[in-house]
């Protein structure tokens, strides 16, 4: 349900196979300003563009298999949250 957004595209089914391999903590952060505030610790969606000292800069190896996601807006995050 979280990436049915994606379900055409041709990495879909091994973005599913990725995220369910293992587990998955879940949060979701409210207050102002958090998304911004979300997005600069994660850091840029390709790992290689990411600031060192983000999650995505110190963890992440490559897009396809990225270590976090977070919600690109308050309406995606809230459509995301509805969905756990």
């Amino acid at each position: 349900e979280h990436y049915k957004d994606l379900k055409g595209k041709s990495f879909y089914p091994k973005l599913i196979a990725y995220i369910t391999s293992g587990p998955v903590v879940c949060m979701a952060w409210e207050g102002v300003g958090v998304v911004a505030s979300a997005r600069k610790l994660i850091g840029a969606t390709n790992p290689l563009q990411a600031e060192p000292g983000t999650i995505r800069g110190d963890l992440a190896v490559e897009t396809g298999r990225n270590v976090i996601h977070g919600s690109d807006s308050p309406e995606n995050g809230q459509r995301e949250v509805g969905e756990l």
